[in-house]
């Protein structure tokens, strides 16, 4: 991975550059924002950069034995941390290097639903266990194989656990001085604060709707309508982006489903509502949180489809087809409920609460809120 492979961040690829050219890099360096957006790429790319031999005009060269170990996930100075579960005695990231490999090839802007599809995690949470943090200190401890840095890249620090956290916080702050940490984190409001002090930290912002659909029509060979489809709605991320247009009979389920399910709740049918939070809880945990994601979009997009600009909407034309008569009934006196129950009911099933329960009482409540008249406007 060169920094010419990555769409946009040209602010952040100048400033990570200007840190090994001026050799002053960081031992520990934080790169954070929404999911998709490319943040793990350019780390690969910046680890890259480090270890490069010939760099040239601000890039690595991308052909010394360095480069084409990175091109390869193989060189040996490189060392990847990520969630994992905890399965058959596999519990370190090493344990899953093959899965992780498909991951890096086909999904490099790093969705983290696809990387739980990839190990079966099921209603398992993956994490970073003490286990991992072990294995890290052991090879700190160690000479660089061959480079000048060893890096430990480590994806979705948020993920691991207190115990994995504490124990990973001295050599993250008295590391060695040939040791290099990049974390790259989705949620960096539940990093361990200690640990959040001790970087130095990149925000990264949402990418522009032009870069993703030259993305997808160029590496993706999706066709440009769906391209441009998926680029306005993905809100600035490409690993959302490529879900909808790579996946785009998903979206069709659930844009099947929410209709159904509002029109069921418009009406207070029990019965039909039931039948619905069975079929929702089938999908099992993390299809079912997405479809719960699309939901709450979806009640986003019709309140903001009542403003009639439609140059903000983010809806697809057969989204906006259904929400041209359905968006009158969200108004400013039900949204804010709704989507609080459908994040409330979210946080449930994350908890691995019983999915019938849970999805039988949100269509049950979004049937009371969906069904709630409009306030009334008030004189000037």
């Amino acid at each position: 991975m060169k920094f010419s492979d990555i769409a946009g961040h040209k602010e952040t690829i100048d400033a990570l550059r200007s840190t090994v050219d001026s050799g002053r890099i960081p031992h520990a360096i934080l790169l954070s924002g929404i999911s998709g957006i490319g943040k793990f790429r350019l780390a690969r790319a910046f680890a890259q950069y480090v270890h490069c031999r010939h760099r040239h005009d601000g890039d690595s060269c991308g052909v010394c034995p360095s480069c084409l170990q990175h091109q390869k996930h193989n060189n040996p100075d490189l060392h990847f941390i990520y969630p994992v579960v905890k399965r058959d005695g596999a519990q370190v990231s090493t344990d899953f290097i093959d899965q992780w490999k498909t991951m890096l090839s086909e999904w490099s802007y790093m969705p983290p639903e696809k990387w739980n599809e990839i190990i079966q995690a099921g209603n398992s949470q993956p994490a970073i266990f003490v286990n991992e943090s072990e294995d890290i200190i052991s090879r700190v401890s160690l000479s660089a194989y061959q480079e000048n840095y060893k890096i430990f890249l480590i994806w979705l620090p948020e993920k691991l656990r207190p115990e994995a956290a504490n124990k990973l916080l001295k050599v993250i702050e008295e590391p060695f001085e040939d040791t290099l940490f990049i974390l790259v984190s989705n949620d960096d409001s539940r990093l361990l604060p200690t640990i959040f002090s001790r970087t130095q930290r990149f925000n990264m912002r949402p990418l522009a709707d032009s870069d993703i659909s030259d993305h997808l029509m160029l590496n993706r060979g999706i066709d440009p309508a769906i391209a441009e489809a998926a680029a306005r709605i993905a809100e600035g991320s490409m690993g959302k982006a490529e879900q909808l247009a790579c996946h785009p009979d998903e979206i069709m389920e659930f844009s099947a489903l929410f209709k159904e399910t509002m029109r069921m709740a418009y009406a207070l049918k029990a019965r039909e509502l039931r039948i619905i939070s069975e079929s929702c809880a089938s999908m099992g945990r993390e299809k079912l949180i997405r479809f719960l994601s699309y939901c709450s979009r979806m009640i986003r997009e019709n309140f903001i489809y009542n403003m009639k600009m439609p140059q903000i909407s983010l809806m697809t034309p057969d989204e906006e087809s259904f929400s041209i008569r359905f968006s009158p009934f969200i108004h400013e006196g039900n949204v804010e409920g709704l989507d609080s129950e459908i994040a409330r009911a979210s946080a449930d099933i994350e908890r691995n609460a019983n999915a019938k329960i849970v999805m039988f009482d949100l269509l049950l409540l979004l049937s009371q809120w969906v069904r709630m008249p409009k306030p009334a406007t008030l004189p000037l």
